[in-house]
């Protein structure tokens, strides 16, 4: 499990995340959401290290952030970011391939190799592996991503806005695929996510962010509510249950 307790970021004069507190559980898909400026990408950077805290405390299977060598941790924590631009050439299977660096340091061994397949089988992409990257639709470059990212083997993966620019085949394909992770292979999952409708029906745990403060947090039954709904995105929500899924309609006016 990943324990984020009171954690605080100042740019400035400006609290970009304010006291937050949540809780990762590894077999889980946790998904944090919440309006544009809510501090959702800050809270995921300092929980994983790639940004520094002003305050607060991250503990991650028991052992404090602050005290986890970087091999170590590369080896525990897989993050893939908001932006992934690369600046030169590389077939699909060379980049899942970087994903064993934390392992194999660039020289890959035969279970190396065996890792990669399955990664790529995971995302159903082994067919296009001997593609380019810059081949690629949006959808199946993101795919190839998140590959790189499986094949790290990791028991926490943390994921910023993985469903940006994708459609709703590609979305659904990625969101059962981060479920499969969580069950089948007991990991923490945790993304970023904007679209309410997808962290609702594919999470076990939302934490619910508005101007840096994490304003609900717990099971999705708990906080896919119409109040904390509405609080939050300051729009009217209809909330309603289809087949024990939680489903939001908003709407202006």
């Amino acid at each position: 499990m990943i324990e984020l307790t009171g954690l605080t970021k100042h740019y400035g004069n400006t609290a970009v995340v304010k006291d937050a507190s949540a809780l990762f559980p590894k077999g889980e898909v946790t998904s944090i959401i919440g309006p544009n400026g809510a501090g959702k990408s800050t809270l995921l950077a300092m929980a994983s290290r790639l940004t520094n805290s002003d305050a607060g405390h991250v503990v991650i299977a028991g052992t404090p952030l602050s005290q986890w060598d970087s091999k170590a941790l590369s080896k525990r924590l897989a993050v893939l970011r908001q932006s992934n631009n690369i600046n030169m050439r590389f077939k699909v299977r060379e980049l899942v391939a970087f994903g064993r660096y934390p392992h194999s340091q660039g020289r890959l061994t035969a279970d190396d190799n065996r890792i990669i397949d399955e990664a790529l089988d995971h995302l159903g992409i082994r067919e296009i592996q001997d593609r380019f990257i810059d081949e690629l639709s949006g959808g199946q470059r993101q795919m190839a991503f998140i590959a790189m990212v499986v094949a790290q083997d990791t028991d926490y993966i943390f994921l910023d806005e993985p469903l940006n620019n994708l459609d709703i085949r590609h979305s659904v394909d990625i969101m059962m695929t981060l479920r499969r992770l969580a069950k089948d292979m007991q990991k923490a999952v945790v993304i970023v996510i904007h679209d309410i409708n997808f962290s609702s029906c594919y999470s076990d745990n939302i934490v619910a962010m508005k101007r840096g403060e994490v304003v609900a947090s717990g099971k999705v039954h708990d906080v896919i509510e119409k109040t904390i709904m509405e609080e939050m995105y300051e729009i009217p929500f209809d909330i309603k249950e289809i087949d024990g899924q939680r489903i939001c309609l908003y709407y202006g006016g």
